[in-house]
């Protein structure tokens, strides 16, 4: 009969190869049971990777739509916010104008011009709102404010006031000067005549809000506005009764015009909804393909489980094996 015999080396390196292999797989159910993904997917796939690329590929799209909605949620939020303040300016210049304007007397027409004055400065730093370094209102122009200084308006505008001595005249001039492309635009606005590039939300929605700050219903609340905070200064050497006339009419006006900034408000709020509604879309998108990702390579873990026990007690075991064959030998036989 044939022996066959293995050597003292031979045995302890065929040992040390086996507690190797049993601790590579101990170490790769341990990575499965901690991520609940398979170490080796490309045995899980059969070698086919398009269907877990193109997930990655819808995936990253995502991730960029996630970041595009946060960024026109904020965009349209601060843009809310700053209509929200000239709309509370016009406001209170229509109510100042009725209360203190009307009352004929020369201290209440000067607290009215100086209260005008006053929230027609709150009314363009409204306008010249920034987010993120770009500002809301100057069109594609988003590296520069829209419109420059309160001082700046109320001098170009009086030089062409100065002189006219009527009511109508002066509401006239105003109103020419506003809508002429020479005038307010060239003076005063600084930002770009192309309204700001639309912006991809999701896969097929694009949201778009193309006010800038040369929008009639700006301009009309900062002329009236701005004539209001001119209607006591010295150059214009209005009397009292043209001056209540001016500041009834202009109150008025102002208290019509809060319908406009209000129909922009909404227009911007309808845009607040669409971006909050495409990024739910996107964010119940992104759940559903992460869950088809997760069950490509998915690992059980329940069975993960089991086999890290089994192979645990197989390497405690091999370790037994091992001290039991390091004790073997021949004097502690003959004992």
């Amino acid at each position: 009969m044939n022996l066959t015999a293995m050597g003292d080396l031979a045995r302890g390196l065929t040992l040390r190869s086996r507690a190797t292999e049993i601790k590579t797989q101990i170490e790769t159910l341990s990575y499965e049971m901690s991520s609940g993904k398979v170490q080796d997917v490309s045995g899980r796939l059969g070698g086919d990777y398009s269907q877990i690329l193109d997930l990655d590929r819808n995936l990253a799209r995502l991730d960029a739509f996630k970041i595009a909605t946060s960024e026109a949620g904020l965009f349209t939020d601060v843009m809310q916010q700053s209509l929200t303040t000239f709309d509370t300016s016009v406001g209170e210049v229509s109510s100042s104008l009725l209360a203190f304007g009307t009352a004929k007397h020369t201290v209440t027409h000067e607290q009215a011009s100086v209260q005008a004055r006053n929230e027609l400065d709150t009314m363009m730093s409204a306008l010249n709102t920034r987010v993120g370094g770009r500002s809301l209102y100057s069109g594609v122009a988003t590296d520069v404010s829209p419109l420059s200084s309160t001082n700046t308006l109320l001098a170009a505008l009086e030089a062409e006031l100065t002189g006219l001595t009527t009511v109508t005249d002066i509401r006239a001039a105003a109103e020419n000067w506003f809508n002429d492309p020479a005038g307010f635009d060239a003076v005063i606005y600084q930002g770009s005549d192309t309204p700001l590039a639309s912006m991809q939300v999701s896969e097929n929605e694009r949201i778009s809000i193309p006010i800038t700050a040369t929008n009639p219903a700006f301009k009309a609340a900062l002329r009236d506005t701005a004539v209001a905070a001119l209607v006591s200064d010295n150059a214009l050497a209005l009397g009292t009764d043209q001056r209540t006339i001016l500041f009834t009419q202009l109150g008025v006006d102002l208290a019509n015009a809060k319908d406009e900034t209000v129909k922009l408000r909404a227009e911007v709020g309808a845009a607040e909804a669409r971006v909050e509604e495409a990024a739910t879309r996107n964010s119940a998108a992104r759940t559903s393909l992460e869950y088809s990702r997760n069950q490509l390579i998915a690992a059980d873990p329940y069975e993960t489980a089991a086999k890290l026990q089994a192979v645990q007690f197989q390497l405690e075991s091999l370790y037994s094996v091992t001290v039991r064959n390091a004790n073997l030998s021949l004097v502690n036989f003959l004992r």
